[in-house]
């Protein structure tokens, strides 16, 4: 598995590129190598200010101190940080742009996948902007611009509408690989805040050697 590569670094705020299978920290479930125990060995204090899913490569942003994690987690709550996904989709898409606006809730009334398609118990607002790449071979390529921060927000909303991630494995089991990707086809490439010094700053994790080649495959 390849290292995570530290983007940028100051007193407030580290930012990381995390490759695809390391978790980000211990679930209690699995026996994983995680993005934590590997801070651990370099911070003596670092909190996640958000996350992304083990399979999920890219850039991702941790508070050293408290007060900076408070500061973030005040301006992701009020939706003033900026993600960018890409992801290679199955199916054609055929609009340039789109949104996918449907609550997300559990998809079987407890724990476990989440559903936009029949939600149970609770269903929280999501919002996910989007726009083609390029396409080929019955795959599409995109970004996905997510509005809102549910579990498994982007995976969940492209399930809903026919079009599931490529390799994945949870909301699309029955579906063949592709592309020669062997795990999930998605890529958190940029975010962009507001440093606690009142500074907007934007980060871009590079695309992983999977996305690179699978591009190759497609009409960009």
């Amino acid at each position: 598995m390849e290292e995570p590569v530290i983007l940028f670094e100051d007193s407030d705020l580290i930012v990381v590129n995390k490759p695809s299978g390391l978790i980000v920290y211990p679930d209690g479930k699995h026996d994983y190598p995680t993005l934590s125990h590997w801070l651990e060995k370099k911070y003596k204090e670092f909190h996640f200010v958000h996350r992304i899913d083990r399979e999920t490569s890219g850039v991702l942003v941790l508070a050293k101190n408290e007060a900076t994690h408070q500061f973030f987690k005040e301006q992701f709550q009020s939706r003033e940080v900026k993600k960018i996904y890409r992801a290679f989709v199955y199916g054609n898409l055929k609009d340039e742009r789109g949104t996918i606006n449907r609550p997300i809730g559990s998809a079987r009334g407890g724990q476990g996948p989440r559903s936009a398609t029949r939600p149970h118990g609770t269903q929280r607002e999501a919002v996910t902007m989007w726009r083609r790449v390029g396409s080929g071979e019955g795959i599409t390529y995109l970004e996905a611009f997510p509005q809102t921060g549910r579990t498994h927000q982007i995976r969940v909303h492209f399930s809903a509408i026919q079009h599931p991630i490529v390799c994945d494995t949870l909301y699309a089991p029955r579906r063949e690989p592709a592309l020669g990707f062997t795990r999930l086809a998605l890529h958190a490439l940029s975010v962009a805040f507001v440093h606690p010094n009142g500074k907007s700053m934007k980060f871009e994790a590079p695309l992983p050697a999977d996305f690179v080649a699978a591009e190759k495959l497609l009409t960009i």
